[in-house]
């Protein structure tokens, strides 16, 4: 039953909001930063070993660790600080509202997944462990979960805005998996003192979105 709720909290289909954001991704492309395959494939390997490996699945294992030993004190205050970590209004609208979006979601299946937390924002990062905790999916398939998802989205931004085929993101996708299980083990092993994450030119990729002209993506 892990597998298939871990196969349930990375669809597509989860009504969340997930395939609406492109993370700055469809400026970078809008502005010729990424206009072919081997530009996007650099550009997401960038993301995910200097920011996922390094912010979020680290943060991923303290919030799942809190929630596991049922510290909800210690787990929203490392909620409020991967939400301020984040670098622009942009992404931290995105967090929080797919966030809490999963938030109502789990409070309203049958299983009735809650947790004694405050009426705080919610990082989608925070809920995805608390959601790996109660369906009891190891933090490593949870981790690879976290990243997977995260890429299939980037994929479909691509495919929409660079234009990208499907045979060519599929292509993609095969040079890229490998990249995961790499920052999951990185982002797992990174003690938690050394957590840290900065993206510059994802950074203004986000914040030069939120005022572009035309866009397929929610700013």
């Amino acid at each position: 039953m892990a597998q298939l709720q871990l196969m349930r909290l990375v669809s597509p289909s989860l009504p969340v909001g997930g395939f609406a954001y492109s993370q700055g991704l469809e400026y970078a492309i809008e502005n010729n930063w990424v206009n072919n395959p081997k530009e996007l494939k650099t550009w997401i390997a960038g993301v995910l070993q200097a920011g996922l490996a390094c912010l979020d699945i680290p943060m991923l294992a303290a919030l799942y660790e809190a929630c596991s030993e049922q510290d909800f004190a210690k787990f929203e205050s490392l909620n409020l600080e991967l939400i301020a970590s984040r670098e622009t209004h942009e992404l931290e609208l995105e967090d929080i509202q797919m966030g809490n979006a999963l938030r109502t979601l789990l409070s309203q299946l049958d299983e009735g997944i809650t947790a004694p937390l405050s009426d705080e924002a919610m990082s989608w990062t925070s809920m995805f462990a608390l959601a790996g905790v109660h369906w009891q999916i190891t933090l490593p398939e949870l981790a690879d979960g976290y990243l997977w998802t995260w890429l299939e989205n980037q994929l479909a931004v691509a495919g929409k805005t660079l234009p990208l085929g499907q045979t060519a993101c599929q292509q993609l996708l095969s040079q890229l998996l490998p990249l995961l299980p790499r920052a999951r083990q990185a982002g797992l092993a990174l003690p938690f003192e050394n957590i840290s994450g900065s993206l510059p030119a994802l950074s203004l990729a986000s914040a030069l979105h939120e005022t572009q002209y035309c866009r397929l993506f929610r700013s």
